[in-house]
């Protein structure tokens, strides 16, 4: 990178976020392409991470040894702090020290980045974590700028819908923090109208009008309709049938089960889940014996046009009453990769919505074992019908998410709450 240069730029962004390039996280590739886009739009950006560790929940090699390493590059800097990772994903405890400790941590390095004595536009903190609201506030009130606090999944409703979290204290701590982090902020980003009428019902009806839906954007640029023989399916031992595929992470808000059913009712289709994540174990084991079950590896960014061109059918299966806290940012993938889509998701949510617009792919009821058939059925015996679909949605894509429409709607609201 070029260290020679500071951009002498009249806007200038700190951002808190929990991953950013080359972490592989999905938020993560999120926020880099936004930092890339303000950037671009003449915004100086000071970014404060953690070091990679998304893939294997561990610092990645050639990243240790250090708490804090920082970078300069062309339009700020990038400050990349230790994320304490807990050894197992489902230690609620162990993980919430985990988040806390970052958040300290990181908040300290932000107080300084980009010169502490200069003046900040505006923060831009994401979640989750939701210890990163509190910490942007903090760092805007030190150096005297307003918080933009960005929602990806809305904490703790997605984790109390799918039993993470059951303990009655632990949610009304993370309620209480929850609330009072979108009272703090100055606008508050959600990325669809469900999220915006959840987190307004939180606020006051005078500070309402804080939130603003800017949804994720998906880089048809990078991912781009390609030819369904791929070399992963060489790679997987798949010949020339029809494959559903779900890619994505393997957690357990994904109602993975449904695949697992529908493989065995679907014996000369094969099925392929591609992702990692914490309930991945726990799938293979319910998986033995289904002869036309696949599990790949996570692969590199570089190749996720090939991995999405491998399924003929993607699978995007929401437990029931998480369609409306969470919007899967995959949706956007598939389609900008010209694929079908079949979503198991609440009704009248931003899914269902996108699908109904467009035209690209069928929506069924989430948790339901006889509908995911019938859908799935449906589209198995429509092979026009798919490539329709399929053109429907990338059409759809490259009109309705692109990068720049999304990096200048964030330096819009930048320009709006720094004034």
């Amino acid at each position: 990178m070029n260290n020679s240069r500071r951009p002498n730029r009249h806007q200038r962004v700190v951002v808190l976020c929990p991953h950013f390039a080359p972490d592989t996280a999905p938020t993560g590739d999120v926020m880099t392409r936004i930092v890339h886009e303000m950037a671009a739009l003449d915004v100086e950006v000071h970014v404060v991470t953690s070091l990679p560790w998304y893939r294997y929940h561990a610092v990645e090699e050639g990243w240790t040894g250090r708490l804090i390493r920082r970078e300069c590059t062309t339009w700020g800097s990038v400050t990349r702090v230790h994320p304490f990772p807990s050894k197992s994903k489902r230690n609620l405890f162990a993980r919430a020290v985990a988040f806390v400790a970052f958040s300290v941590l990181a908040g300290v390095c932000a107080l300084f980045v980009g010169g502490w004595r200069r003046r900040v536009t505006a923060i831009i903190a994401m979640s989750p974590p939701l210890t990163l609201g509190l910490t942007g506030w903090f760092v805007g009130v030190v150096r005297r700028a307003p918080l933009v606090f960005n929602i990806q999944d809305v904490f703790p409703d997605a984790a109390i819908q799918t039993g993470a979290i059951t303990n009655r204290r632990v949610i009304a701590v993370a309620s209480w923090l929850e609330r009072l982090s979108y009272k703090r902020s100055k606008a508050v980003v959600v990325l669809s109208e469900d999220l915006r009428r959840n987190v307004a019902a939180k606020l006051p009806a005078s500070l309402a009008s804080r939130v603003h839906v800017i949804p994720n954007f998906v880089d048809s640029e990078a991912i781009v309709p390609a030819d369904r023989l791929t070399d992963y399916r060489k790679e997987m031992s798949i010949g020339d049938e029809t494959v559903v595929m779900y890619s994505g992470n393997v957690g357990f808000s994904q109602s993975l089960d449904l695949v697992i059913n529908a493989a065995r009712y679907f014996p000369d289709v094969t099925f392929l889940v591609n992702g990692e994540g914490s309930a991945r174990d726990t799938l293979r084991a319910a998986a033995v014996g289904v002869a036309n079950m696949r599990f790949g590896e996570y692969q590199p960014k570089e190749r996720l046009t090939e991995v999405l061109a491998t399924g003929d059918i993607h699978v995007v299966p929401l437990r029931r009453g998480l369609g409306s806290v969470s919007v899967p940012s995959k949706t956007y993938s598939i389609l900008a990769a010209g694929r079908p889509v079949l979503a198991a998701i609440d009704s009248d949510t931003e899914v269902t919505r996108i699908l109904a617009s467009s035209g690209a792919g069928v929506s069924v009821a989430p948790d339901d074992v006889e509908q995911f058939r019938r859908g799935l059925r449906e589209l198995l015996e429509d092979e026009a019908g798919r490539r329709a679909m399929g053109t429907a949605g990338r059409a759809w894509v490259e009109t309705h998410v692109s990068p720049h429409a999304v990096g200048r709607s964030y330096v819009d609201l930048i320009s709006s709450v720094g004034n």
